[in-house]
């Protein structure tokens, strides 16, 4: 897997994710890692992947409460984008993992 595919991937992981929660464009990096690394757009994906979930279970939580002005077509759409951005991660990890295994194996 070459670095030019990653990069699409990481790109598509975050439109997706900044759509799902509704900001206009990619959020800022997580602390911690330097702006642009590798590192840094990982964490920050991670990062919003779990805020994602826990929107969702907070939503979830209200509902099951018994709070006003939240409907069960919110809870059930936030909890879709949560699962449907966790899934994306987990494809993205197998991907990485996949790719570091097939460069592990080189001969050198």
């Amino acid at each position: 897997m070459s670095s030019p595919v990653i990069q699409s991937a990481l790109q598509q992981m975050q439109i997706l994710a900044s759509q799902a929660a509704g900001a206009p464009g990619p959020s800022l990096q997580a602390a911690g890692a330097a702006p642009g690394s590798f590192a840094g757009e990982l964490q920050a994906a991670i990062h919003r992947v779990n805020q994602l979930q826990q929107t969702a279970s907070a939503k979830s939580d209200a509902f099951q409460a018994g709070e006003p002005g939240v409907a069960l077509n919110d809870v059930m759409v936030d909890m879709q984008k949560a699962s449907v951005a966790f899934q994306m991660g987990v494809q993205v990890r197998n991907r990485l993992v996949s790719a570091y295994k097939e460069v592990m194996s080189m001969q050198v």
